[in-house]
């Protein structure tokens, strides 16, 4: 049984533990709220993105891009989101796990033709340790995510697939869903498929008057059935009457590589939100543990201290019956 002085020093180093982790705790919950506010301030740059690249498909179905097209999978580029530091429960093991996964999908292709963004310290060491062709140091981005940065590594990667070098492109990163929920991702960046893109986070309904390829191809077939003649109470009609200068394929030609853009964007600050909400519930766990196990280490020294006050008592009353 440990002596008074042994569970006295442990509640010490528990206590000492305790206060590290609940400062972390309230940095962590900080760093989220910030991360947040990014968040929102970014939504309603993405609403209108989302809004016109819709109408416009709505109203040419036939627009195309070079980022659309599909083609035969000879080298792969993977975008993986991870942090700088650790003591986040289980975010980074979950990230680098799922990066595992898909380089075994993709592992008949060549290491060499694998080439790695990996975004954070401990994916970078991890890819460096299973000895895959990394396209740079990313950590700074990590811990400070900025637009600038994702444009600069999207409009890299739009020149890959563009040229040949890449044919296709995925991302790997956790949504942040909410401060208890983030959900492990991996989703295609290149080549881009539009509306699954655009409905991928939310369904759509398509009675709604939000303008949607398919929800067109709805109203001209309902249209030719109805012997051209629409129910009003039925479909809410969308106007595809649009003037574009200077044509289609041009105007696509710069949204699209902007939707890229705040794909990568939105994926860095999701893994950035859930890097810090993972911390604040691991940081709130560990103190939780150190409570209980205060508690636990209070009451041994609570009962040692009473039984060597016991022992002494009986030491005194022997000796005096003894004499």
């Amino acid at each position: 049984m440990p002596s008074l002085k042994e569970i006295k020093n442990r509640i010490a180093s528990v206590n000492s533990t305790r206060k590290i982790t609940s400062a972390m705790k309230m940095v962590a919950s900080s760093k989220l709220h910030h991360a947040q506010v990014q968040i929102e301030k970014m939504l309603p740059y993405e609403s209108m993105l989302e809004h016109i690249l819709k109408t416009f498909l709505a109203s040419d179905a036939e627009a195309n891009s070079v980022y659309e097209k599909q083609r035969e999978v000879k080298n792969i580029a993977l975008v993986v989101f991870a942090s700088n530091s650790s003591l986040c429960g289980g975010f980074n093991s979950n990230v680098i796990k799922l990066m595992q996964q898909a380089i075994a999908e993709y592992q008949h292709l060549g290491k060499e033709h694998i080439i790695i963004y990996p975004v954070g310290r401990k994916v970078a060491e991890k890819v460096a340790k299973l000895g895959f062709q990394s396209a740079g140091d990313f950590t700074a981005l990590a811990d400070k995510p900025n637009s600038a940065d994702c444009i600069n590594i999207a409009m890299e990667l739009g020149e890959k697939f563009r040229t040949g070098e890449v044919d296709k492109v995925e991302l790997i990163y956790h949504h942040f869903k909410s401060a208890g929920s983030q959900i492990l991702t991996r989703k295609t960046f290149l080549p881009i498929d539009i509306e699954s893109q655009l409905e991928e986070d939310h369904e759509r309904d398509l009675t709604s008057n939000i303008a949607t390829k398919k929800a067109q191809e709805y109203l001209k077939k309902h249209h030719k059935e109805h012997g051209g003649e629409v129910v009003a109470e039925d479909v809410k009609p969308l106007n595809d009457n649009f003037i574009v200068e200077p044509d289609m394929d041009t105007v696509l030609g710069v949204l699209i590589p902007k939707m890229a853009h705040l794909m990568l964007y939105t994926a860095l600050l999701d893994s950035n939100a859930s890097e810090h909400a993972a911390r604040m519930v691991a940081m709130q766990t560990a103190t939780d543990n150190a409570d209980e196990l205060l508690r636990e280490l209070n009451l041994q020294y609570n009962k040692s201290r009473q039984q060597a006050i016991t022992n002494e008592l009986l030491d005194i009353v022997g000796g005096s019956v003894n004499n």
